[in-house]
């Protein structure tokens, strides 16, 4: 299996996204590690992942407070052992799509940053260090096609939040290569989280699925396959990448 007994940290992994990638995880045989704030949620993960055979624990904290995040990777290390592969998924938009600059209110930027970009910042600096006494890891951080090409109707704090993340990504790679640690990003499209099945009327899916040259939108399960290849040793010279899990809206030239 291609992640067996290796320590998988999957920070908000509570739903969507984050909990397609941890229960396949799980059926590689890793030993996961759920994070988020809704305990109830992570409950319902963690319930699905070992009624599957496999083997999950639950923690949860603060990512813009590096102490909640050292607890977090202490807990972690007594109960499982040493974090082996980091997916930095947690972040989201604190401001509506298509809000004008000038409209955009300080809060909402600051918030942005700190849940997105910040919070991922704080999770590498708490984990890496590990990595780099044992030579070995493999981190992924998650971005947005929002960050490859502007749109007017992306949240541009988010976008730049998410954009900043990847250059940080590839920073990073460089640096952690000569430690046998591999840095890679996935940087999804559209995708029908139980949210956006939810929020996005049918109308507008069908609008959004031709702007796909795969005519569809995308699943978490699209994204949680191209991160169990980027985790794995199949991916095992592959680093500092950007990889749109997008259905070829995103062409970057």
């Amino acid at each position: 299996m291609a992640l067996k007994d290796k320590v998988a940290l999957i920070t908000g992994s509570s739903r969507g996204i984050g909990a397609a990638i941890a229960k396949l995880f799980a059926q590689h045989e890793a030993k996961v590690v759920v994070h988020g704030r809704d305990l109830a949620a992570l409950a319902a993960v963690r319930a699905d992942i070992e009624r599957a055979g496999g083997r999950a624990i639950e923690v949860a904290g603060d990512l813009t407070r590096l102490s909640d995040i050292e607890g977090m990777r202490s807990r972690v290390e007594e109960t499982l052992g040493p974090i082996d592969v980091l997916v930095a998924n947690a972040g989201k938009s604190y401001t509506r799509p298509g809000l004008p600059l000038e409209e955009t209110t300080e809060d909402g930027w600051r918030a942005s940053i700190e849940g997105t970009l910040t919070a991922t910042f704080l999770t590498l600096k708490a984990i890496l260090p590990s990595m780099k006494r044992r030579r070995t890891g493999s981190i992924i951080t998650i971005s947005s096609a929002a960050a490859r090409r502007p749109h007017p109707a992306s949240p541009m704090p988010y976008a730049a939040a998410k954009a900043a993340m990847e250059l940080m990504t590839q920073s990073l790679a460089a640096q952690a290569g000569p430690y046998n640690i591999r840095v890679n990003c996935i940087a999804p499209e559209t995708i029908l989280t139980e949210t956006n099945e939810r929020t996005i009327p049918d109308a507008q899916k069908a609008t959004l699925v031709e702007t796909h040259p795969i005519r569809r939108l995308g699943t978490p399960d699209d994204v949680a396959r191209a991160a169990l290849f980027l985790a794995s040793e199949d991916a095992g010279w592959i680093s500092g990448v950007v990889l749109d899990v997008a259905g070829g809206a995103v062409l970057v030239r």
